[in-house]
């Protein structure tokens, strides 16, 4: 069993003795001591082990259990940590931890396991599925994740550790997802330490020149800084409101997030360092504001109460920015001593599961929420890259709040729109919704709301989401509820269309759907690997099966369709070109959704294009400037606003008209000219017109409309050639 002593290489080291005596100051002499019984039983488990440094394994989980100890947290969570590792990195079974502390440790202790035993197709699907497991785990009991923190926490602590590109995948990790969801859960300490130690792991010269900065800044202020606090804190005694006055320094990933997202230079970084003023009611807050901006002049629009409006985090202070002495502009934060806990721990400050009254703790109560609504966004993601996208927006929400019909306050991330604050009401009213009054005014549902709009939805029972939604909600769960009807309505159509084309290949086979029994649909089914009827509908309507071979093999007396001879007709039925038609993924948000491309107008990428439902083809795509486009625009709410994706692989058709002089292997050179230019020809008709001069009038496949303009000013170098233009109509 490893020793807790020190090692020569590493200092003095925290000893279990060490944490114990932290614990006897707020614990049971009873938990203290099942707390030790974890440590001689994690000891015995990591028995040999290392850590990349060199150390013995078990130093970890005591430093784990140290920075909860730090917060005081209960015995449970403190014994978890230790054994945190256990289940991950030793054979010791989750149920042998049970048996010894019981099924809560247990389940505490799993959250907090990696997932190691699932074989993944790539890094990101493992990530995703790990957090995913971390959501579920939290959304029971919120320790899960505090013991993940703390356990990212002393793992960045020692991250010197490790090579240069472990570093790096570890600390961008720590910096996208743990340091995010450590501030959305008002843990502040450990979401700066994180940051910090993330940002000096990827970018060592930035964080050690902006150190340099902050460190010459302060040292030539120093004098400055503390006459303004003493001048706030003697105008405070003079007006009767006792209170603590403390500086509050920037955290150096702050400064330098706040560089690169506004682009400043770190001298127009003026906040470097503030003040923060307790008192001991939320009254005197707002006194001691009136205090310091008689004080110092406040600048206009720099003031936010978040004592009325707290943060989703739970977050309570008044903020303001006043003109300070020298020039100097300074930020005053004022909050209760209470506000001051909650700020500083986060969920960690209301720990009530020694009594088991999580529901009296509001913080507790909007962080399960959070979790929920997630795990309600898990369960509508299509992949784990789409689960880890809705994840990182959701952690980076920069909040306003707007105000529903009957005023109560809802927080959206900046830039959300109408159809985001309709999904936050409810699911219903996202998917009925068809306009808004913002203000009192209809507005689109495209509008970005801003802080204090006044929101109110307008539903139809008919209505249903539009895959153009999806190009502008900035909310995951708008966007995976978007996601998810769009896909259960491709499904169920497509299953319709199933049905019908079934139903006409059997009656090409002089028979119906209602001749056939149910021994046959389920032999047919376990053939060919499929869970149901309604599966094999819609793979049918989706093209993925053929109607006529489906057809014989149910039908007995019809001549059998081996499996092989199916492979052979799919195939070729998978490749016929579909000159018609390029793959929907290059029109943007219209996941879930068919799209059809005119052959009228021919467009392709770079085109300006409009969208029309139309029933049967899904959208069908025109350019803007398409003759029959006219004829549409009795039917506005047919239209939808379309555009390209930035990066299309695929080719399209389109037509262009040559008008050439009758000359011998004229028809060759331009065959040739195509051909260099990549292109394929579809294609070609003639028109005679007298004797001297011919149109010819090519199909060919283009990548985009750069690459048609390539292709045409080859033609038009070509001597024989008279005109060229593009076909359209």
């Amino acid at each position: 069993m490893p020793s807790a002593a020190a090692t020569p290489s590493s200092g003095q080291r925290f000893q279990i003795s060490d944490l114990c005596a932290i614990l006897e100051t707020y614990l049971e002499p009873k938990d203290v001591a099942d707390v030790y019984r974890a440590y001689l039983f994690g000891a015995e488990a990591h028995d040999g082990q290392q850590r990349v440094s060199g150390e013995p394994y078990i130093y970890h989980p005591i430093e784990v259990a140290r920075i909860l100890a730090g917060m005081r947290l209960d015995a449970k969570s403190i014994t978890a940590a230790i054994l945190h590792d256990v289940i991950e990195d030793t054979p010791t079974a989750k149920e042998r931890i049970a048996e010894e502390f019981g099924e809560d440790i247990a389940a505490l202790v799993d959250g907090v396991s990696k997932i190691t035993r699932i074989e993944f197709q790539s890094q990101e699907e493992a990530q995703a599925e790990n957090f995913r497991k971390m959501l579920l785990a939290m959304a029971s009991d919120i320790r899960v994740i505090l013991i993940k923190l703390a356990d990212r926490l002393h793992n960045m602590r020692t991250i010197s550790a490790l090579n240069p590109d472990r570093r790096r995948a570890i600390a961008r990790e720590t910096i996208d997802i743990y340091a995010p969801i450590a501030n959305r859960l008002g843990v502040r300490q450990w979401a700066m330490e994180l940051g910090d130690l993330a940002f000096a792991a990827l970018h060592p010269l930035r964080h050690r020149i902006i150190a340099e900065a902050v460190r010459k800044r302060l040292g030539n202020r120093k004098a400055i800084v503390e006459k303004i606090r003493t001048a706030v804190l003697n105008q405070l005694e003079r007006e009767g409101l006792p209170a603590e006055v403390g500086g509050r320094e920037k955290t150096l990933y702050s400064v330098y997030a706040k560089m690169e997202q506004k682009h400043l230079s770190f001298d127009q970084v003026y906040d470097i360092y503030g003040f923060r003023v307790v008192v001991d009611k939320v009254d005197n807050c707002y006194r001691a504001l009136g205090v310091i901006h008689n004080l110092y002049k406040p600048i206009p629009g720099r003031f936010k109460d978040y004592i009325a409006i707290p943060k989703a985090n739970g977050y309570q202070s008044l903020h303001t920015v006043v003109f300070g002495p020298f020039g100097v502009s300074i930020e005053v934060q004022i909050r209760t001593s209470e506000m001051n806990r909650v700020a500083e721990a986060g969920v960690a400050s209301h720990w009530l599961y020694k009594s088991g009254d999580t529901a009296a703790d509001p913080m507790q109560q909007r962080a399960l929420q959070w979790l929920k609504d997630l795990l309600e966004t898990q369960q509508k993601a299509g992949n784990p890259s789409e689960f880890l996208e809705h994840l990182k927006v959701d952690l980076f929400p920069d909040e306003v709040y707007v105000f529903t019909p009957n005023g109560e306050i809802k927080k959206l991330p900046r830039e959300a729109t109408v159809i985001d604050f309709a999904y936050d009401v409810h699911t219903d009213v996202g998917n009925r919704c068809i306009g808004a009054k913002v203000n009192h005014q209809l507005v689109p549902l495209r509008t970005t709301l801003r802080n204090g709009d006044h929101v109110e939805i307008i539903t139809a029972e008919w209505s249903h989401p539009n895959p153009a939604w999806l190009t502008y909600v900035v909310t995951s769960k708008a966007r995976a509820h978007i996601r998810s009807f769009l896909k259960n309505q491709k499904f169920n159509e497509s299953a319709k269309l199933g049905e019908r084309l079934l139903d006409q290949a059997l009656k090409d086979l002089d028979s119906d759907a209602s001749r056939l029994t149910e021994k046959s649909r389920q032999a047919l089914l376990k053939s060919l690997k499929l869970i149901n009827w309604d599966q094999l509908l819609g793979e049918i309507g989706l093209g993925n099966r053929l109607a006529a071979v489906v057809a014989r093999q149910l039908v007995p007396e019809a001549p059998k369709v081996d499996a092989g001879e199916e492979n052979r007709f799919f195939s070729l039925f998978k490749r016929r070109p579909a000159r018609d038609k390029a793959p929907t993924l290059a029109i943007h948000g219209t996941e879930g959704v068919v799209v059809t491309y005119a052959r009228c107008c021919r467009p392709i990428p770079g085109d300006p294009i409009l969208g029309f439902l139309s029933a049967g083809r899904g959208i069908v795509v025109h350019t803007e400037d398409c003759p029959n486009v006219a004829k549409f625009r009795k039917h506005p709410e047919q239209w939808i606003d379309v555009q390209w994706e930035k990066d299309i692989k695929t080719v399209f058709p389109v037509s262009i008209r040559v008008e050439v002089k009758n000359q011998r292997g004229v028809l060759a050179a331009i065959a040739a000219a195509i051909a260099e230019q990549g292109a394929n020809i579809d294609t070609v008709s003639f028109d005679d017109r007298d004797g001297q001069y011919t149109t010819m009038d090519f199909t060919l496949e283009a990548r985009g409309r750069g690459h048609l303009a390539q292709i045409m000013r080859r033609i038009r170098a070509l001597e024989s050639v008279v005109r060229i233009n593009r076909k359209k109509g």
